[in-house]
């Protein structure tokens, strides 16, 4: 029985020791989880002011150093207006040559918003219904209004190239007259290269993949028009961040690997023309987190395994050394049996339940002193370890056995009716009666066993006051000549005798 208390000692040591320090590493490992994804999300929006910043600075650079650009391109629009109206079939143009004495490219778009003519002959044929509807209303606004535009920082869509251009209509209205200036050959552009900056970043940060500018039309600056083509995804994304101003998610692929793609609108302070508003795309990954979570988990093993190796040893210590002693707290040192402290703690819970009648048999070994008198204690030691044995195989597996001291025995059977009480206090007299029978030395002292009944609720709701009645019950069976049973009745006296009348 110590054996197996033992065991069960160690067992829930182990259980114990092993769920708390798995709660504390799990509780560390998500901890550090937390705090690495936060990690990248700092670094990601660290990225995001830094991108703005870029823009903001060069924005600035051409608001405040740059109004002879916007000049010369309104002196040289004029001056291509008056050509137009001394001669307006332009297909009689020299459009390179223009491009030769204007340094910038010239567009003549017609009234159903195509390219007609240019010096850049790439684009002729261009379509702004096609490629730029974002366009189209602003276009058709500056047409008739007949006014000068000219925009911040935009992209030439066949090369990529940075250029900045301006807009304003013929007197006819039949055309509008597109100039581009190409500003990476500009010292402001050299000096505050956004795109430059990008390419640093990508450089130096591994997680990551791709920084994009997009402008209102979905092109990414300094990427050609074949290039910076994006999935339906990432356009509804895009456009979304573009219209809304709210940051945006998607979870896509990157070069066949799980990405991110964060969208983040950036309105410049010193435009307010069509390129005042761009969106900038970062494209970023797991994998560094990834990589942190493995060596992480692994740690996270490696301390589990420590922890148990340890808890293992010290339950092993600490069992060997407490348990004898626990063990004997709550149980008989010489049959096994749990003992008075155990039979005080465990009655109180099933005399609270209602709904069950439990059974108490006070059980007394008659005759017992003439055994250990007439040979000796040891052999009162074994007929007591004898008794307990047979005790055990007498009642249900629910039912609880107790030695509460010399050759005093109590079992409590829950639930119980009185006929099962009957049977199982028969199967006691007869079962120790055939111990007796089978020790012919003990045969001789006459020892047998009286046993006293009570009912709970019916005879006590308390320990004591269940006690006492059953005690009651033995002493009358005593009385009656011993080797029987009695059941506690209202009409016994203190000493367990009917009242005389």
């Amino acid at each position: 029985m110590n054996r197996n208390f033992r065991l069960l000692l160690f067992v829930t040591m182990i259980v114990f020791a092993t769920v708390i320090s798995f709660g504390i590493a799990t509780v560390n490992h998500l901890h550090l989880q937390h705090e690495t994804l936060q990690y990248q999300q700092n670094q990601i929006a660290e990225i995001e002011e830094k991108i703005k910043r870029s823009m903001m600075t060069i924005d600035k650079a051409y608001h405040l150093f740059d109004d002879e650009t916007a000049n010369d391109m309104k002196a040289n629009t004029e001056q291509l207006i008056k050509w137009y109206e001394e001669n307006p079939d332009l297909d009689s143009w020299d459009f390179a040559a223009i491009k030769e004495e204007f340094g910038m490219d010239v567009y003549f778009i017609n009234e159903d918003l195509v390219v007609t003519h240019s010096s850049f002959t790439d684009d002729i044929g261009l379509n702004f219904y096609d490629c730029c509807t974002k366009l189209v209303p602003i276009l058709e606004n500056r047409r008739k209004s007949g006014d000068f535009y000219h925009d911040g920082i935009d992209i030439e869509q066949s090369t990529g190239q940075i250029k900045k251009y301006s807009y304003m209509a013929t007197p006819d209205g039949k055309y509008l007259i597109e100039l581009g200036v190409n500003l990476e050959h500009g010292k402001i552009f050299k000096e505050f290269n956004f795109l430059a900056e990008i390419e640093d970043i990508l450089a130096s940060t591994d997680c990551i993949n791709d920084i994009n500018i997009f402008n209102i039309a979905g092109f990414s600056l300094g990427e050609p028009r074949d290039v910076g083509t994006i999935s339906s995804e990432r356009r509804a994304a895009f456009k979304k961040t573009l219209q809304t101003g709210q940051k945006t998610e998607l979870t896509g692929k990157w070069n066949g690997e799980p990405a991110t793609y964060r969208y983040i609108r950036y309105s410049s302070s010193f435009d307010s023309e069509v390129t005042k508003h761009r969106v900038i795309e970062i494209n970023y990954n797991n994998q560094a987190m990834e990589a942190v979570y493995k060596d992480y988990t692994k740690t996270f093993f490696i301390q589990l395994v420590i922890v148990l190796v340890v808890t293992v040893l010290l339950a092993a210590i600490i069992s060997k050394r407490v348990s004898r002693p626990m063990y004997l707290a709550f149980h008989d040192s010489l049959t096994g049996l749990k003992n008075r402290a155990a039979f005080e703690e465990t009655l109180p819970p099933l005399l609270r339940d209602k709904k069950n009648k439990t059974a108490l048999l006070m059980i007394d070994l008659d005759n017992f002193k003439q055994v250990n008198d007439r040979y000796g204690h040891d052999k009162g030691d074994m007929l007591l370890k004898s008794v307990a044995k047979e005790l055990r195989q007498s009642i249900r597996k629910e039912d609880k056995v107790f030695r509460l001291g010399g050759d005093e025995f109590a079992v409590v059977l829950t639930p119980a009716t009185k006929s099962e009480a009957e049977a199982t206090a028969s199967r006691i007299i007869d079962t120790i009666h055939t111990c007796i029978n089978n020790c012919p030395h003990l045969k001789k002292a006459g020892v047998t066993a009286s046993i006293g009944i009570a009912f709970a609720p019916e005879h006590g709701t308390d320990v004591e006051g269940l006690y006492k009645k059953a005690d009651i019950a033995l002493y009358d069976s005593k009385e009656k000549g011993k080797n029987c049973y009695s059941f506690y009745r209202s009409d016994m006296g203190e000493s367990g005798m009917a009242p005389s009348h």
